[in-house]
């Protein structure tokens, strides 16, 4: 059996009961996560050319638009969902693909219910579902297929949000094995974008297409059946000589990626790489009680590729303020915390923020690049260790050393955590009171009780 029909079978015969224990707590906790980002769009850059769009389409249809009130057909309230929740870079992040799976898998499974009741047991079921076949596919496509420069949420993550659909729909495997063949020609999304709006379009046009492929499958419409192990297939042109449909085909459930490594969820609105350098700068701010004015100098010393998709050393926004190392290094200085505001247009353009630059030395060095076996598989946030060295004017010094990013799974956030920063996100939808974002939140945190996840959907429109 070849790795497509694999994948197929895997989905269709894999239920919850397979599932390792812990596994619903985990994937609730970034589904809630998940809701929050997309809420956080709302007021987002992308927010106002996507409404234009919106209008333009001239379209009608009962799929909701998280946040807005307003509602579209499957596939665009899927593009415009899934947009949202990635346009803050403030959603997961799964370091073995790498990418950001969640919005995709969300935003495609909200479009795809049409009204239909849908429990909290079955929507875990598919979302997990959904990671473990979209890591999977990273897994033996490996990091090479990011470092020639395509963006995982757009090429790979479509196949978590078809596998989900998949599950969720009860498809049988032949159909599910069309739909692989057409978002194989489906697959979208370069990392040239990252900074611009793009990059979080490249969440909504997976979610999309993986809607889009899903409904086409399930119409009757044909692709080859052998797209991820065939000559000219989806492995052979995305990956490299190093990808093997195989290691994702024999992986699969071994572990549940769910459970291991497990999915990070953000603690701060920007890029994963960033994270540990910023956790960094606040702990020893904490420590030693300096400001700006007390700082001499900071090095940030990052792991080989740690700088890799940080590709903006003076940045003039806000979105590409969440690709500079430089930027979060000074705001953590300057600020001493981060919020949504720390990456807006008014927060990068600071002068205060333009003063530290000369005194900010960050900088890759093979001296953080650790000994762990799997580096080169790494992402750019989870490779190595980083370590972030203060000096001050005063004379005294600090170092520390972050091997880990907070938020990731073993430094999970918090009930607490993952509660104010949902109320922080619904703040961004002014159309959501906090009456409704508590009791979404609410009834999200019992998610396995839930007999209708469009009671969940409706608070939160």
């Amino acid at each position: 059996m070849g790795a497509t029909a694999t994948i197929a079978e895997f989905i269709v015969n894999t239920t919850a009961a397979d599932f390792p224990a812990g596994s619903d707590e985990k994937a609730i906790k970034v589904i809630a996560d998940t809701f929050a980002v997309i809420l956080a769009g709302v007021s987002s850059e992308v927010a106002e050319p996507l409404q234009r769009y919106l209008e333009s389409a001239r379209e009608s249809g009962a799929s909701p638009i998280l946040g807005t009130g307003r509602t579209a057909s499957p596939e665009t309230a899927a593009l415009i969902n899934g947009t949202y929740g990635h346009s803050l870079d403030y959603d997961d992040v799964l370091s073995m693909m790498p990418a950001h799976p969640s919005a995709v898998i969300l935003a495609a499974l909200m479009a795809s219910m049409d009204g239909k009741p849908v429990s909290g047991k079955d929507f875990i079921e598919a979302y997990i579902i959904g990671v473990e076949v979209g890591g999977k596919v990273g897994l033996g496509m490996t990091n090479d297929h990011y470092q020639r420069g395509y963006h995982a949420t757009g090429t790979l993550a479509l196949f978590s949000g078809l596998a989900a659909l998949a599950k969720l729909h009860k498809l049988d495997a032949p159909t599910i094995q069309q739909a692989m063949g057409i978002a194989g020609s489906m697959a979208s999304g370069l990392r040239r974008n990252f900074g611009t709006m793009t990059k979080p379009l490249h969440s909504g046009l997976a979610a999309r297409s993986s809607l889009t492929a899903v409904r086409l499958a399930m119409a009757g419409f044909t692709a080859a059946d052998d797209i991820m192990e065939a000559k000219a297939g989806f492995y052979s042109t995305y990956g490299t000589a190093d990808s093997d449909p195989e290691v994702t085909a024999n992986g699969l459930g071994k572990p549940f990626v769910i459970s291991s490594p497990g999915i990070a969820v953000k603690k701060f609105p920007c890029c994963y790489a960033t994270h540990r350098p910023i956790d960094g700068v606040l702990t020893l701010r904490e420590r030693m009680g300096f400001d700006a004015n007390s700082v001499e100098k900071v090095i940030c010393r990052m792991p080989p590729g740690g700088m890799h998709v940080l590709i903006y050393p003076r940045p003039v926004t806000g979105l590409e303020g969440k690709f500079s190392l430089p930027y979060s290094i000074a705001a953590g200085v300057l600020d001493g915390k981060f919020s949504l505001w720390s990456f807006s247009d008014e927060a990068v353009r600071r002068p205060a923020i333009a003063a530290l630059y000369d005194r900010i030395d960050a900088h890759e060095t093979h001296t953080s690049r650790g000994d762990d076996p799997q580096f080169d598989k790494r992402s750019s946030g989870s490779r190595g260790f980083v370590e972030v060295e203060v000096h001050l004017k005063d004379g005294r010094k600090d170092q520390i050393r972050i091997d880990v990013p907070p938020g990731s799974p073993s430094r999970a956030l918090t009930w607490d955590e993952l509660h104010s920063k949902f109320m922080d996100c619904a703040k961004q939808a002014p159309r959501i009171s906090s009456a409704s974002a508590e009791a979404a939140f609410a009834a999200i945190r019992n998610l396995q009780s839930v007999a209708d996840i469009n009671s969940i959907t409706q608070q939160l429109h």
